[in-house]
């Protein structure tokens, strides 16, 4: 059974591979003041690596809409969802599927189900779905190899083994990140956004959310801040704890937003 260590002071990770050349400046001033305010308070603070982030956007944005793909074939307007056209009602079936969908659902709904269809075609299989669940399980055990709390859904005997042979020292409680490598859009930015733009805005939050993991966004201010937007008043930080933690998760954002 998993034991949390019985510590006062908190160690925070910082992952490595989330320090990238288009982080906001303002975003990773925020960041490092974060970092700062909680080594005045007594907590550790260290860097970990998690190598398998930088495939964490690709294989998410495989997996998802191969998921959303799947999970919606049933909303063909006939037996689910939002009725087929008046005018359509006599036509083959696949011209009523498709006239339907594209009358009941959204361009981005449309898109990723165009996307996950594709990548659980058995052309494609193979090579995008299958890959991005080796790559998910790879990434779930960076996560595991980071946090002192052992993951509970992983055997005893196979955790135990592997723990034998590494610092316990090492291992941190919960991980800090900017939830964004840049400031909060506006409606008129995020209106402008083009779908990979949008995607990308996820790298930072993406990782947490394959591996399963309980993350949350805290808003800190930045301090000595004059050249912020208008209508930006704060950047997001981001808390992932193990799998199975969330009320730590819950605990520590309290925290981290009493003192900031």
């Amino acid at each position: 059974m998993a034991r949390r260590p019985s510590r006062k002071s908190l160690r925070f990770g910082i992952p490595i591979e989330y320090i990238t050349s288009d982080l906001s400046p303002i975003v990773r001033q925020t960041w490092l003041q974060t970092l700062q305010r909680l080594l005045k308070l007594g907590h550790t603070v260290q860097s970990v690596s998690l190598p398998r982030t930088r495939q964490a956007l690709s294989a998410y944005y495989i997996l998802a809409p191969a998921e959303a793909s799947s999970n919606l074939a049933k909303y063909d307007g006939v037996r689910y969802g939002q009725g087929p056209p008046a005018q359509s009602i006599s036509a083959p079936h696949e011209q009523l599927f498709a006239q339907t969908r594209q009358h009941g659902l959204g361009a981005e709904v449309r898109r990723r189900i165009l996307l996950g269809a594709y990548s659980l075609s058995a052309d494609a299989i193979d090579n995008y779905f299958m890959q991005a669940q080796r790559i998910r399980r790879l990434l779930v055990n960076d996560f595991d190899s980071v946090f002192a709390l052992r993951n509970t859904m992983k055997t005893t005997e196979s955790s135990e083994t592997t723990r034998d042979v590494e610092d316990e020292d090492s291992k941190v409680d919960v991980l800090i990140c900017p939830t964004s490598p840049t400031l909060p859009l506006t409606l008129d930015e995020v209106k402008k956004q083009t779908p990979l733009d949008a995607y990308a805005g996820d790298v930072f939050t993406v990782p947490a959310s394959l591996a399963g993991l309980p993350a949350i966004s805290v808003p800190v201010r930045p301090n000595d801040c004059t050249d912020l937007p208008e209508g930006v008043t704060s950047v997001g930080m981001q808390l992932i704890t193990q799998y199975g933690d969330d009320e730590a998760c819950l605990a520590h954002a309290a925290t981290l937003e009493n003192v900031l």
